[in-house]
């Protein structure tokens, strides 16, 4: 009994629901315009909370699109970076192969203009700690066939020679240097003098020449090159070019400046002759 009354009750709901639809329905075919107020009292009050709605719910989109926008902009200008960076270094790479391809390009020519004598290549691998490269070692020793007293020269000319050779390295005392003294002659004339080395001059540019004939028909922006009876340094290697000639002191020989062609203060790579003199002279290079 108590099935079927539950049974029923449900039977009784579905049938009032039907019949409110119904009615509703009714209503709305047939008294639509009686429930025009009603409808628009609704509207006036629900249309200002829908647009309220819908301008936070596009507030919301346009943030959540323009976040997102911001951040795919963010990812692609990181990436933009890192592949500017990756060609700066790239670029910056290209550009120091180049500097050393010329600089080789150099070796290759200045090997090319002292073709007499044998050379080999070799590497500055250190200095003295001024700012000149006045003593240097290279990247060569006895293993490579360099000896005590051979000749170096860089750019276009003279460096300077040998004076210390271990197997693996060894070590270059300049022109520059205040113990160095080179016996030399003006290319065209043949006419002879001393170079000597000094730093103080150096400052300025230049090595003193001394010992010049007083006859000597030479002048300014003529060629030194190393002597033909210097006993250390072959014959031909140029030094660089003189400028203020002038008689010294004593009025018996004259005085000059040399500007040396090599840039001593950025040596990288040079080349040693390996070719020793071994003629005898009565000057010495070097005041060792």
């Amino acid at each position: 009994m108590k099935l079927q009354r539950k049974q029923i009750s449900s039977i009784h709901y579905l049938v009032i629901f039907l019949v409110i639809c119904g009615i509703l329905a009714a209503v709305s075919v047939f008294a639509g315009g009686v429930l025009t107020p009603v409808k628009s009292a609704v509207t006036m009050v629900l249309s200002p909370m829908q647009k309220g709605i819908n301008s936070v719910g596009n507030t919301i989109f346009s943030w959540n699109e323009e976040h997102k926008s911001n951040s795919e902009l963010k990812a692609e200008n990181e990436k933009l970076n890192e592949r500017l960076e990756a060609l700066r270094m790239q670029n910056r790479l290209l550009e120091q192969d180049q500097v050393e391809l010329e600089r080789l390009q150099d070796l290759l020519d200045l090997k090319e203009k002292y073709k007499q004598y044998n050379t080999v290549g070799a590497r500055v691998i250190s200095k003295g700690s001024g700012n000149w490269f006045e003593i240097f070692a290279i990247d060569k020793g006895s293993k490579d066939g360099i000896k005590k007293d051979m000749n170096v020269i860089a750019d276009n000319g003279l460096v300077g020679i040998v004076y210390d050779v271990t197997e693996n390295t060894a070590k270059v005392r300049t022109i520059i240097n205040d113990t160095s003294m080179v016996s030399a002659m003006f290319q065209e004339t043949t006419d002879q003098c001393i170079v000597r080395g000094s730093l103080d001059t150096m400052a300025d540019g230049y090595l003193e020449v001394v010992y010049i004939d007083k006859d000597a028909d030479v002048k300014d922006g003529d060629e030194l090159v190393t002597s033909n009876i210097s006993s250390k340094f072959n014959e031909g290697i140029t030094i660089g070019k003189v400028s203020d000639i002038k008689l010294d002191s004593t009025k018996l020989t004259k005085t000059a400046r040399v500007t040396p062609v090599v840039d001593f203060k950025h040596l990288k790579e040079v080349l040693v002759i390996t070719d020793i003199k071994n003629t005898e002279s009565l000057d010495t290079e070097t005041k060792e």
